[in-house]
């Protein structure tokens, strides 16, 4: 297994602290984070690969980047809605001819906000994670059934287009769960699993987020999930964060430290190993330690440690 971190301003700086971690690549987790996506639509090749270049100059390499956004204008069947289903499969075409191994689609509407509440969670010392608790009022006024089946059915004019030319490329397509995993979601435990009944084909599958997975009844879950995406080969990238509570079980939940958590990430990493993944583990959202800001990043050194620390133990096992 291996470590990926995000973009986040891939200064020379941050890139080779990343490197002297034993981070191993980069994932790219906006629509518009590439040169060209902003002016034209989709993102302009040569410019990908002069990013591809700059970061094996450090010795990492990009693992995962983000399609343009699929907006309203395509879900809602509106003016433009057209054209950003023509960026997208530009886009990932553009990411095939760089040869970059996995790409995410965002949807509008993939995630609801309705029937929950945030707010910052002070933990450990007094860092500050994110925190969701449900909102008996909001949950009133959710997504009907119909709204729901239309979601799936714009999703799956998206994908159809985009399987097609992911095979072509060699492209692997990863879906994301809907977070915060609400039942009135479309990605939620049985929309999951719908993914890939609907969409059989081999470059289909999951960026597994542990950490959205557990914020529904916890770890027993999680295992279970892995077990069953893992062993068909459909987990292509892992979410590796942890949480107290859950939205089933407590009508909360807070993002932690890997360390501090409900759930027990080396019974993870060894679920991972025993169905052969060999993908990259991301700590995703970390929390914010002291002094923490957009240059300096305590949290992710502290994450990308625990990590390591964490594989190394597996592999004294073996």
């Amino acid at each position: 297994m291996k470590i990926s971190v995000w973009s986040r301003s891939l200064s020379d700086s941050y890139l080779r602290l990343m490197a002297q971690l034993g981070v191993d690549c980069i994932d790219f987790n906006q629509g518009t984070d590439f040169p060209g996506v902003r002016e034209g639509g989709y993102p302009d090749l040569e410019e990908v690969k002069k990013i591809k270049n700059r970061i094996r100059s450090f010795g990492l390499e990009i693992n995962r980047v983000t399609l343009p956004d699929i907006t309203e204008k395509f879900m809602k069947d509106r003016e433009g809605g057209l054209q950003e289903l023509e960026n997208t499969c530009r886009a990932l075409k553009v990411f095939g001819e760089a040869e970059v191994p996995l790409a995410r689609q965002r949807f509008a509407g993939e995630t609801v906000e309705k029937g929950i509440i945030h707010y910052k969670s002070t933990r450990r010392g007094g860092y500050l994670s994110r925190g969701e608790k449900l909102d008996s009022i909001q949950q009133q006024d959710t997504l009907t059934k119909e709204d729901a089946e239309d979601w799936w059915r714009h999703f799956r004019i998206v994908f159809k287009e985009l399987v097609s030319i992911a095979e072509d490329y060699n492209v692997k397509l990863g879906v994301h769960p809907s977070d915060p995993p609400l039942p009135w979601s479309p990605i939620d435990t049985v929309g999951f699993g719908r993914v890939i009944d609907e969409f059989p084909s081999k470059v289909v599958g999951y960026i597994y987020c542990c950490g959205t997975r557990g914020e529904d009844v916890g770890q027993e879950l999680v295992l279970d999930e892995i077990r069953k995406y893992g062993r068909k080969g459909r987990i292509f990238e892992v979410h590796f964060r942890n949480i107290k509570g859950g939205l089933s079980s407590h009508g909360w939940f807070e993002e932690t430290l890997l360390d501090e958590g409900d759930m027990s990430m080396f019974k993870i990493l060894h679920a991972l190993r025993e169905v052969g993944f060999e993908g990259c583990l991301n700590p995703d959202h970390v929390p914010f330690l002291e002094g923490d800001d957009e240059r300096v990043c305590h949290g992710l050194a502290y994450s990308v440690g625990f990590i390591k620390a964490q594989l190394k133990a597996l592999e004294a096992l073996s």
